[in-house]
This record gives C-alpha cells, sequence and structure tokens, in this order.
C-alpha cells in the first residue's frame, strides 16, 4: 500500500530537516521526502499544523512478559507503545525468568514474533537470573539476538564481574546499560533523602547512593576503553560526573525519564504510590540540573522507564508498595510539555533525544526519515492539550505519575512499518483504532 503524509512539519535529525515537506510511503519503506509529491496513494495523512516525525525509540521498557503477564504483555505493553507514538522498544530483562541464557531468550522471542504489535528488542541480563554472582551466557545471548545487557533494577556489585562483562560487549561491539544504585546507601529507603522524607516520616534514598556507583561504573569503562550507557539518571551530582567524563573522552552515554525533568519529591505529600520510582524523584534542584542536561547534551536520551504495576501492588500503604511507573503513552507528552513548551529544548533537539539519540546508541537501524529508511512515523499535533486518565490508557497497569495532570501534544497517527497501527478518534475515544485484532481487545 501507497501512504502520503501531506504538509507537515518533518523533523528528521539524521537529515537536519526541519520544514514542511510531504512524506510517500511504499512497501513498509520511506520512498520520497519532498514539496509537493504527486502520487497515487490509496491513503493520505493531511498533517497541516501537525509535526511529523521518526518513532520514538524507547530504550528502557518492562514488558513484565514472561512471567508476570498479569501487570504487562507484550502485546498489552506494544499497544501502548503506539498509542504514545513509540515504534520501538527495548525490553528489560527482569522478567521471571529472566533474559539469561539461550532458552530464556528464545521464549521471549517467540512471544514477541506471535504478538508484538511495535518493534521489540531484547536486553539481556548481566549477571545469571540478575542476581550479580555469575556471568549470564553473554555471548550466546549475542548471537541470539540480545541488543544490550543490563542487570536493570540491580547495580552488579561485583566490580570484577562487571568489568569481565564490559570486556565481553567491547570483544562483541555490544552496549552494558547500568542502574546504578549501592544498595549500602539507598538500603530501605522510599524516596528522596531530605527535608521532605523527614517531614513525611519515610526512609530516604539518598542522592549518593546513585552517584556514587555512577563514578565507579564510569571509572571502569573507561579502564578497558569500553561504551557504557548509564540508565534513568536522576541527581546533579550524576550530571556532573558523566559531564566530565565526556570532557575526558569517556565513552558514556546516559537517558532520564521524563518523571525527573517534570515532578519533584514535593509530589510525594499526598503519600500516592504513582510517585514512588527508582531512583527517587528528587529535589527541585536537581529537576533544574537534569533540565540544563537535556539542553546542554549531557544527557543523550529520553526514555519511559515504563514499569508496570497491578492496583493490589500500588494501592497500598506507600512503605509497601512497589516502586514503578508506566510512561510509554505519556512520554512524548510529557517531554512536549516539560521541555519544548517550557523552552528548555526545541523540537529538533527532542526529537534527537527520544528517536534519533537512542536509535544510534542501541546501534539500530532507526529514528531516520532517510529515503529507504523503515517507515516509523509518529504525527503529533504539538499544541493539542489533554488529560491523563485510568480510562485513557491502554497498558494493562494504570500506574502513572502523570494521572489527572494535562499535557500538551497528542499523537494522532502512528505508523509502523508503512501501516497506520493507531489513529486518535475524537469520535470514538483514543483506541478506536490500534491494529488489527488489538483493537477489539482494548476497545
Amino acid at each position: 500500500m501507497k501512504l502520503l503524509i501531506k504538509n507537515g512539519r518533518v523533523i528528521d535529525p539524521a537529515n537536519n530537516i526541519d520544514e514542511t515537506l510531504d512524506i510517500l510511503v511504499e512497501d513498509s519503506r520511506i520512498a520520497g521526502i519532498e514539496k509537493n509529491i504527486k502520487n497515487g496513494a490509496q491513503k493520505v495523512i493531511d498533517a497541516a499544523n501537525k509535526i511529523v516525525l521518526p518513532g520514538l525509540v524507547d530504550m528502557h521498557v518492562h514488558l513484565r512478559e514472561p512471567g508476570r503477564e498479569d501487570k504487562e504483555t507484550v502485546f498489552s505493553g506494544t499497544l501502548a507503545a503506539l498509542k504514545g507514538g513509540v515504534t520501538s522498544v527495548l525490553a528489560m530483562p527482569n522478567t521471571q525468568p529472566a533474559i539469561d541464557s539461550t532458552e530464556n531468550i528464545r521464549l521471549l522471542k517467540n512471544i514477541i514474533k506471535d504478538t508484538a504489535q511495535a518493534q521489540v528488542y531484547i536486553a539481556g541480563s548481566i549477571t545469571k537470573n540478575r542476581k550479580g554472582e555469575e556471568l549470564a551466557d553473554i555471548q550466546n545471548l549475542i548471537k541470539d539476538g540480545a541488543a544490550a545487557f543490563t542487570d536493570d533494577g540491580a547495580s552488579v556489585e561485583n566490580e570484577e564481574l562487571l568489568l569481565n562483562a564490559l570486556k565481553l560487549a567491547k570483544a562483541n561491539k555490544s552496549l552494558i546499560i547500568c542502574h546504578c544504585e549501592d544498595k549500602t546507601l539507598s538500603g530501605k529507603g522510599v524516596m528522596n533523602l531530605g527535608f521532605t522524607s523527614t517531614r513525611l516520616g519515610l526512609r530516604g534514598i539518598s542522592g549518593e547512593s546513585e552517584h556514587k556507583r555512577v563514578e565507579r561504573d564510569v571509572a571502569l569503562a573507561q579502564k578497558i576503553d569500553c561504551p557504557i550507557h548509564i540508565a534513568h539518571i536522576s541527581c546533579k551530582e550524576s550530571v556532573e560526573i558523566i559531564a566530565a567524563a565526556k570532557k575526558k573522552g569517556i565513552k558514556v552515554t546516559c537517558d532520564t525519564a521524563p518523571h525527573y525533568f517534570s515532578l519533584d519529591e514535593e509530589e510525594l505529600l499526598g503519600y500516592d504510590a504513582n510517585m514512588k520510582m527508582n531512583p527517587p524523584l528528587r529535589t527541585k534542584e536537581d529537576v533544574s540540573a537534569i533540565r540544563r542536561a537535556l539542553k546542554d547534551g549531557t544527557i543523550d536520551a529520553i526514555a519511559s522507564d515504563h514499569a508496570p504495576h497491578t492496583i493490589n501492588e500500588k494501592e497500598i500503604e506507600f512503605d509497601r508498595a512497589e516502586f514503578g511507573v508506566i510512561g510509554l503513552e505519556t512520554e512524548l507528552a510529557a517531554s512536549v510539555t516539560g521541555l519544548v513548551d517550557a523552552g528548555i529544548l526545541n523540537w529538533m533537539e527532542l526529537v534527537k533525544k527520544i528517536s534519533f539519540n537512542p536509535a544510534k546508541i542501541l546501534g539500530t537501524n532507526k529514528g531516520s526519515l532517510s529515503v529507504g529508511a523503515d517507515a516509523d512515523i509518529t504525527v503529533v499535533a504539538p499544541d493539542v492539550e489533554w488529560a491523563v486518565t485510568k480510562n485513557g490508557l491502554v497498558s494493562k497497569s494504570k500506574n502513572s505519575c502523570f494521572l489527572g495532570k494535562k499535557l500538551k501534544g497528542r499523537v494522532e497517527y502512528t505508523i509502523y512499518g508503512g501501516n497506520i497501527v493507531y489513529q486518535f478518534s475524537c469520535s470514538q475515544g483514543p483506541s478506536a483504532r490500534i491494529g488489527g485484532a488489538a483493537a477489539k481487545e482494548i476497545s
């Protein structure tokens, strides 16, 4: 099928494009991008007053399958991704069983083949069962398609183990992604350590528990001259360490999540467990530091850290509630609201953070609108404001930290592999059209 997207403001960092153009899609690829394309396309999208960008690439997503299908599945999670304009995700390995062996990665690959509605890349575990005691079968996991390695949710405590993992990753041109948390410092904390935690009577998690481990992991990567990626940074000291490392030429990249540049620790004054995540929401000073680091390029990417949990795991006493929030459906709008609308990033800079840079870091061929590239495209109404509600969320879990808030920037169309897989409809609701059989299940 031929698809023509007309009159949109096309933003493509890969080709330094920011102008009003048409895009022709044919046979799952981009066939042309220029002004006033005349072609007999079967479907035409008028994107006047809309932003057209490469589909988002989210490099930090928990799909929970296999093992916790009550929270999310590959099917439901990729539907949520499409609604948020995300066409590619990197699935974290903290599943049950963990993605630490050929057998387990093949199990997940079969699930993806049968049910995924978007591109799913797989992250393998650094250590067996993510316990930090013995390296996983990294080389064979790479052969079976692992795109990166992480023990996300846990930091690798043993320095020698992490060094060996970095050496294997370097030799095989793969990537280690580090969750930086020193458990001896974070302990049983549930929110940021400071005045607000004292006021609420809750145990605190210091910024030191993050940035001391960032410092260690970056130093290990420097030791063997190996690329490393630091996930979900939240505090100003981590930013300073990474900025200094980059100036020294150390091969470090990093990401943050929308909640870390949009919200601060005072959101927890109501004991809302949807504000409980790890690392925790930090101070206003930390939020400002994250925003500056996004602007100056210290932070390379924005990822959702989509972490679905059931009602029974979230709507309980704050101390007992699980860490984590969902974010696939809100990450683009939260970024438009918190960064573009706030004058921190322009659209070109934002698209680099949410599409081009993550694709480059992961070594994929996504994140581009080049002729011949995969036709993964998102069309956004940049000025449309919408409210985040439980009923409007497609994810199986509803634990969003943006519930009840208004965000700007609504996804109008998501195109994956040349097909319209999501289309917003005012008359029928936002889930009126999400990929064939999928729409029947969620509507």
